[in-house]
């Protein structure tokens, strides 16, 4: 579905910033994949190069990016914009700093609908977005809120839901629990595992925590200062890492026994 290969990103254009340097990977079909590394590891750029949204100032100095999805042609990430929320979505960390606080959700939620989807009997496609909505657990009435009438973690469900609602092959989850409390932390990772299976449709998983990716992720991929450094099967890496890095990130886990956190273990990854 996603072939990376040999790409270096980075901002700036006179003083070239890189991010992601020489990254390859590949992101196939109906799987959850896990992307892991530090912060600055360049996780988040690499998401939205595959995502196509060089808005920011994000230049693709090398190497290329292809998708190919079903009953259609191959693309690479500069046509990428053609396809979102068809057949890729993306689910960003911050969600009041995404939604717009002036909209109710239910406005949102069509506005993001292909241009397609949006014809027809609006209260019809209202009926379609509560019945949804139920599905995935989410009071129906969210629809008549502001994002500032919900909570935090409510406002990232929506976003799961606005990123789902299309049925979309891909889900691309940036971060999507990030100062969240844990119980909400695992609502929203098990919605976007139960839309998943429902939709047959491939999730790509960003997050620095490792005891999520071991969870739900079917493969998982190591990234540090701007390189994929480890991919597999996930358990397999965390039963024989083989990358320095890997190793330390995985020993840091906290296990049942110990007296205290061995998180500070990642600060002597650096080499």
């Amino acid at each position: 579905m996603i072939e990376v290969d040999n790409v270096t990103l980075g901002y700036g254009s006179r003083n070239f910033i890189t991010a992601v340097d020489g990254a390859s990977m590949t992101i196939g079909r109906n799987e959850i994949v896990g992307v892991a590394g530090e912060s600055g590891s360049g996780k988040s750029t690499l998401m939205r190069a595959i995502y196509g949204d060089f808005s920011t100032g994000l230049r693709l100095r090398s190497g290329r990016i292809t998708a190919t999805f079903p009953d259609r042609a191959p693309i690479d990430c500069s046509e990428m914009r053609k396809t979102w929320w068809q057949d890729i979505s993306y689910v960003p960390q911050g969600s009041m700093s995404v939604l717009n606080p002036l909209m109710k959700v239910h406005k949102q939620l069509i506005d993001g609908l292909p241009k397609h989807k949006r014809k027809g009997d609006r209260r019809a496609i209202r009926r379609d977005l509560e019945t949804f909505l139920a599905g995935l657990d989410l009071d129906p009435s969210v629809l008549d809120a502001y994002p500032h009438q919900l909570s935090g973690g409510m406002r990232q469900r929506v976003l799961v839901a606005i990123a789902s609602y299309v049925g979309p092959h891909l889900i691309l989850a940036d971060e999507p629990t990030t100062a969240l409390d844990v119980v909400v932390q695992k609502r929203i990772l098990l919605m976007l595992v139960e839309i998943q299976r429902r939709l047959g449709n491939t999730l790509v998983l960003v997050s620095h925590d490792l005891g999520v990716h071991y969870q739900i992720a079917d493969r998982l991929i190591i990234m540090f200062k701007g390189e994929v450094v480890e991919t597999g099967p996930t358990d397999e890496i965390f039963a024989n890492p083989k990358h320095e890095y890997t190793q330390r990130l995985i020993g840091s886990l906290p296990r049942l026994g110990t007296r205290k956190s061995t998180v500070t273990a990642l600060r002597r990854a650096t080499p």
